[in-house]
């Protein structure tokens, strides 16, 4: 079995948590936080700037982020609280696992009554 990815929880722009099984190779680590940093920042989702990039709007590549899928904003009550990064995978298995941890942990705060 593939060691699973990183996984990183970013409040826009703080480190909050990460994991990290064994075996995941350090630059899945490094672009996990890219990830969801990114994802933090710009409140949407990494695969819709890696669309852009994909569609000609290139101005994304010198911007210092990370433009790759796998980055997922977390929402609660409609405000981006944070976000999850997730690399190490294919790039479908990174995306369906940052939509699920962001949902996840957005009905969680939800649920806990953290609007």
């Amino acid at each position: 079995m593939r060691p699973l990815q990183s996984r990183w929880l970013i409040r826009p722009g703080d480190l909050l948590a990460f994991e990290r099984m064994d075996g995941v190779r350090p630059a899945s680590a490094d672009l996990a936080i890219g990830k969801a940093r990114t994802a933090a920042r710009l409140q949407r989702p990494t695969a819709e700037i890696e669309d852009n990039i994909n569609r000609g709007r290139t101005a994304f590549v010198t911007a210092s982020i990370a433009a790759l899928r796998g980055g997922m904003p977390i929402r609660v009550g409609g405000e981006v609280v944070g976000a999850v990064g997730i690399a190490g995978l294919s790039k479908e298995t990174d995306v369906d696992i940052a939509n699920t941890a962001a949902a996840s942990l957005g009905s969680l705060s939800e649920t806990a009554g953290h609007h």
